[in-house]
């Protein structure tokens, strides 16, 4: 039995660090206020109805603009553009469109070279967008780092290395000496590093300069309304909010672990609350004895893992480790604090860097993912056709909704296209059992998750019967 984390709870230095934090996405509070657009009201028409004001919907604005300027395209959102999963995230960019190279080849073993293939492309071609727009996303190429904590981990990562390899990524491995020289912390054994499409942004920068890139192409935005109604009509598809209905020819869901206007879909969707807290920003002092040159966006092996980055102002964003689903699979601002799990992450936080013990947390917040079986975006069609739906990218989804947004748009538009023929796009992930027992299951997985952490990474029973069943859940 093993483990890098402290037997003892948190203490009251730990709490006391993020005490004073505010409740809200540092990312939020980087961008220029604005006031919202107005919501839907009255009876409207359009081609295209968007559904979702995330990164999967305006993406697929911008797609539609770029293939027809013509074409009126209303994007309704719930809040306000960007405020769910898009500006709640790590910021961590990356290439792969099935949640990393590991889980594309177990789910599409066939068809993994060809979407590696299209996750690089896209990933190129997403920095060329973010240059035509004009939208400074503090992008930075870094690269990822993944750390070895304990012995075992360490045949992980030189397996990870050469699967990397062996799909045309530039890796290198890192010894404890030369981890140490690249990030000071007392922790790491191991690391590698995979410079191949895998940089970060400012999440809340990028969805808004999406959102005004599609204004600034014709997008018509309507926010605080929510589609409670999605019905067939003799010409296409009505949008029911609370103030108006929008009428149009089709529609595309980019909803994410919200409740969709379409009740069918929410069997394919958990909505799992991860946490990340944001330090206050280092002095040079402070930055010089964690060392972290290439500023890669880090994260460990375990199953309860930790995923943290630097900022534009060498903040450090430090997340993940304890995933919470309640039953019922609610989704709410009430759910953005939980004490435990951000004492537990700052117990975690100065155990990696005792060095910065005394720093102090500004922000603390949590979001839903939305989590389907597979862990990577799935696609489908309903309503006869007219709708279509991108979901369930489980995280790491900022560079992969380009593609979910943009796929989702040909499958409507019964646009032939690469993507389109993939069998990852025309199939779907198991769904979740109906409640109660879908919390059972998620509980007892957790928890079985847990074990395998505390006993070098070993899968039992209940593990190797997931992974039997294709659901395959590591993470």
């Amino acid at each position: 039995m093993s483990s890098p984390w402290p037997a003892a709870a948190p203490s009251a230095a730990d709490r006391a660090a993020f005490a004073d934090a505010v409740v809200r996405p540092f990312w939020q509070d980087t961008l220029v206020p604005r006031e919202p657009h107005a919501p839907l009201q009255g009876r409207q028409q359009a081609d295209l109805c968007i559904v979702g004001g995330g990164f999967t919907g305006l993406w697929a604005a911008l797609y539609a603009k770029e293939l027809d300027p013509q074409r009126d395209v209303v994007l309704l959102e719930a809040t306000r553009c960007g405020d769910g999963a898009s500006s709640r995230n790590g910021g961590f960019l990356q290439a792969s469109v099935t949640h990393g190279l590991s889980n594309g080849l177990s789910r599409f073993p066939g068809e993994i070279e060809q979407i590696e293939r299209l996750g690089l492309a896209g990933f190129a071609e997403l920095q060329a967008d973010l240059a035509r727009h004009g939208i400074d996303a503090e992008f930075e190429n870094t690269g990822a780092l993944d750390v070895a904590l304990e012995p075992h981990q360490l045949e992980e990562l030189e397996e990870a290395a050469a699967e990397a390899r062996a799909h045309g990524h530039d890796v290198s491995l890192l010894d404890r000496e030369q981890v140490q020289e690249e990030v000071h912390s007392p922790l790491y054994l191991g690391a590698l590093h995979d410079r191949t499409g895998a940089a970060q942004v400012n999440p809340a920068k990028l969805v808004d300069g999406l959102r005004r890139a599609a204004l600034a192409m014709g997008v018509r935005i309507h926010e605080f309304s929510p589609v409670g109604q999605l019905q067939t009509t003799r010409t296409g598809v009505r949008a029911i909010t609370p103030a108006g209905l929008l009428d149009a020819r089709g529609a595309l869901l980019a909803t994410s672990a919200y409740p969709a206007p379409l009740r069918r879909l929410r069997a394919y969707i958990a909505p799992v609350y991860d946490y990340a807290l944001m330090t206050e920003p280092l002095s040079g002092e402070q930055m010089q004895s964690i060392g972290w040159r290439s500023r890669a966006g880090i994260g460990d092996l375990a199953n309860q893992f930790h995923y943290y980055r630097l900022s534009a102002d060498n903040r450090i964003l430090w997340g993940g480790y304890d995933a919470v689903y309640r039953s019922g699979g609610p989704v709410g601002p009430q759910f953005d604090d939980h004490e435990p799990t951000f004492a537990t992450l700052a117990q975690h936080f100065f155990t990696t860097f005792p060095q910065l013990r005394g720093v102090r947390f500004s922000h603390r917040w949590g979001g839903a993912i939305d989590t389907c079986s597979r862990f990577s975006v799935f696609f489908g069609r309903a309503l006869s056709g007219r709708a279509v739906y991108a979901l369930g990218y489980t995280g790491l989804g900022v560079g992969a909704s380009r593609f979910g947004g943009r796929t989702a748009l040909d499958l409507l538009d019964r646009r032939s296209s690469e993507a389109t023929q993939l069998r990852m796009v025309r199939s779907r992930p198991l769904p979740f059992p109906p409640e109660p027992l879908r919390y059972a299951v998620i509980a007892l997985t957790r928890n079985r998750l847990a074990a395998a952490d505390r006993n070098q990474g070993r899968r039992g029973l209940w593990l190797r019967a997931l992974d039997r069943a294709g659901l395959g859940f590591d993470s």
